[in-house]
């Protein structure tokens, strides 16, 4: 059985702000759903492990988000993360990133989790990240010393999403610069629609709306 590794945020807020924040549900369930309708296994991992917070939880007519939320697998998961720590990337046929403001306070700059993935894609696996997802990325740098991104095409939650979203002057940094700037190439189309790319085995998707199609393109890279 495939198994992914899904690997989420343990920052509790909207950067500095007291807004409670953490993994966008939605990226994470969307996805999910795709997984597990592949007849996939999974772990949920973060930096310190224990609870992961998580917001848009209540979004209302999401019927895929409102039955992966109120699995009781599921929520055991996301209560228990796995500390990274305890986590062995040989273990994992894909890394998954989904996204949320949270990550860009640990994750984007995590070298833990960034040794593991760098690993992880070096030996053949799968490496993907949706809407704030990609800022986890930036850090992963492969054993000639270069960034993983360095020779990549990505895409990732763009400046006007952050300013339709209201989070243009509370985010850490903002990432679409940071992975225009690092990138081979960085894309986007109009703020909301679906995008994702597929660059050898990294994979990443523009925003929520993406989420279900980089679940989609795992499953398809696996098969």
């Amino acid at each position: 059985m495939k198994k992914v590794l899904i690997i989420v945020t343990n920052h509790a807020t909207l950067g500095e702000t007291d807004q409670a924040n953490g993994t966008y549900a939605p990226e994470l369930t969307h996805a999910l759903s795709e997984l597990l309708d592949a007849g996939f296994d999974y772990d949920i991992a973060s930096i310190k492990g224990g609870q992961a917070p998580l917001y848009g939880t209540d979004i209302e007519g999401d019927a895929v988000n409102a039955k992966i939320l109120a699995d009781d697998d599921f929520l055991n998961r996301v209560n228990n993360t796995i500390p990274v720590s305890q986590i062995n990337g040989d273990s994992y046929d894909a890394i998954f990133y989904p996204g949320g403001f949270g990550l860009l306070s640990d994750l984007a700059t995590n070298e833990d989790f960034a040794k593991i993935s760098a690993k992880h894609y070096e030996d053949g696996g799968i490496v993907a990240a949706v809407c704030h997802g990609p800022g986890a990325l930036l850090p992963i740098t492969l054993s000639n010393g270069e960034k993983l991104l360095a020779s990549k095409s990505v895409t990732g939650f763009t400046r006007e999403e952050e300013i339709d979203f209201g989070t243009i002057n509370d985010i850490p940094f903002l990432l679409e610069e940071s992975l225009a700037r690092g990138a081979a190439r960085y894309s986007k189309v109009q703020p909301w629609q679906e995008l994702v790319i597929v660059d050898d085995r990294v994979i990443t998707g523009q925003n929520p709306t993406s989420a279900h199609g980089v679940g989609k393109a795992i499953v398809d890279l696996l098969k």
